[in-house]
């Protein structure tokens, strides 16, 4: 029987509850020194329907009781648990959940081989653990076949890139989104399924990620699920792209989408390649290739996709060091200055041809990965120059992150970005109109690339970065791109000072 709760703890009611979890923190299950008090709460909730007996009583030590604010105690348990896996990287999905559950032995297994069998308007799908049968359905427009199952956490996968395949998994979990959840399915229902496919005889989630990773928080393990059986990844892919784009309230973050596009942007490039129909293969024929392959895609979305595989080269590159500065969401962080979105408008607009070229691609002419390499060197300069001293902890004092405030603000890098390629093709004596719009699109020596790190410097040593704080830089940089630009040329950080003139 328990023991109901008085309005105050005396002796025995805390011997009982000390005797029941040890002199232990519930957050974390540190233990509490001796010679630190220990404090009680109730581990559920009044308003979450938690009762007032003995055994809803939890100890804590004073630092985590503090810091649990109004949060019910299993709440504030499960947000540091969730804090703890976030803290295991970056970009993470589903997957890496499943397997971080696994490992702390919250789950025993997940992705489990499934087999099926169709009869008639059934299909049974059965792992070594489970059966499962279903009435099939048969999409009208696509033809696909398909099935919603309660499905356990045993069969399923995050449809991520894996095993040289694409993936169809859109988004990265958010730690936000996922406790938020976490704590509105512990009083509310799950409106609709999640959405699958198989591939190699595993299921493979690919909407519904925060959902499921906010029900597991909450202990689930089995899942509503929506399963695609013999779906076209290409299509579905753009499926699921305008369903987290276009139509839906709450958008890609803009890298998501870059690499998503571009994944498969790179995936129909190879295919077109390696076509033996005798004609020259060149960016520009592509394009054409690809619009007779998908009647449905516009030339505007058709050159989406060509810039967004561009931008996912450069920054999927091993080699780059300042992909690590750019957010996996459409802000800035104080961790992670950059932004695709910011990439595009300054560097990626200053030194990336983003047209298709028709220089054929098994010829010298070709210059496209020449061009990614040059890219990825201003951009590593950039960041040992400056960018690698980013320091979020910084004092408002501080004059280097001072500094560097002031460099990576978003009108102030598209303003200096075009100052920067007007000096590089000075150096580099690229003075023809045409040739200034691909000013990376040759090779470059590594004496030629000292003179563009040369610049870089030059940029970075500008002295008027390190003003003192609330000069007027810092009100111009809330002006328009023009104006920023104009008044750094009026300052001093001018296309012939870049090159090397004095200040």
């Amino acid at each position: 029987m328990a023991i109901t709760l008085k309005r105050q703890l005396d002796d025995a009611d805390k011997a009982h509850i000390l005797k029941q979890y040890g002199r232990k923190c519930f957050a974390t299950g540190h233990p509490i020194p001796d010679g630190e008090p220990v404090q009680f709460d109730h581990i559920v909730a009044f308003s979450r329907d938690g009762v007032s007996e003995l055994d809803n009583i939890a100890p804590m030590c004073p630092q985590h009781n503090k810091e649990k604010g109004a949060l019910p105690l299993q709440d504030f348990r499960i947000k540091l648990r969730m804090r703890d896996f976030f803290n295991t990287g970056e970009k993470l999905t589903l997957k890496h959940l499943l397997e971080y559950l696994k490992e702390k032995g919250d789950i025993t297994s997940f992705a489990d081989p499934i087999s099926m069998m169709q009869e008639g308007n059934t299909i049974t799908v059965e792992s070594a653990k489970r059966k499962y049968a279903q009435t099939f359905y048969k999409c009208p427009t696509t033809h696909w076949q398909y099935f919603y199952a309660t499905l356990d956490v045993d069969v399923l996968d995050s449809d991520d890139d894996q095993d040289s395949q694409m993936g169809l998994q859109p988004r990265y979990l958010i730690f936000d989104n996922v406790f938020a959840l976490y704590r509105h399915f512990q009083q509310h229902p799950v409106l609709q399924p999640s959405i699958g496919r198989i591939v190699d005889n595993r299921i493979r989630l690919f909407d519904g990620q925060h959902k499921v990773a906010a029900l597991l928080w909450n202990g689930r393990r089995i899942f509503e699920c929506k399963i695609y059986v013999n779906s076209e990844i290409r299509l579905l892919n753009q499926t699921n792209i305008a369903a987290h784009d276009k139509f839906a309230q709450t958008r890609f973050f803009s890298s998501v989408m870059v690499m998503k596009l571009g994944s498969q942007f790179g995936a129909d490039f190879e295919k077109y390649k390696n076509l033996e129909d005798g004609k020259a293969k060149t960016e520009a024929g592509f394009m054409e290739y690809l619009a007779l392959q998908d009647a449905t895609l516009t030339k505007a979305q058709l050159n989406q996709r060509f810039k967004s595989y561009l931008y996912e080269s450069v920054l999927k590159d091993l080699e780059n060091k300042m992909s690590a500065s750019v957010s996996e969401s459409n802000r800035s962080t104080t961790e992670k200055p950059l932004t695709i979105d910011l990439l595009t408008r300054s560097l990626f607009s200053g030194f990336l041809y983003r047209e298709p070229t028709d220089d054929n691609m098994t010829t010298e002419d070709y210059k496209r990965d020449d061009e990614m390499k040059n890219m990825v060197a201003l951009m590593n300069f950039i960041y040992e120059l400056a960018l690698s001293g980013w320091n979020p902890h910084a004092s408002e004092n501080n004059e280097k992150q001072r500094k560097l405030s002031r460099m990576f603000r978003s009108k102030s890098m598209m303003a200096w970005s075009e100052l920067l390629r007007d000096a590089v093709c000075g150096r580099l004596d690229i003075f023809d109109a045409d040739d200034k719009v691909r000013p990376f699109y040759r090779p470059l020596t590594e004496a030629q690339l000292a003179q563009v790190r040369n610049v870089v410097l030059r940029l970075v040593n500008w002295k008027i970065w390190s003003a003192p704080p609330n000069d007027d830089i810092d009100r111009v940089l809330a002006d328009n791109k023009s104006e920023v630009k104009d008044w750094f040329r009026n300052k001093g950080l001018a296309t012939g000072y870049l090159m090397g003139a004095p200040e």
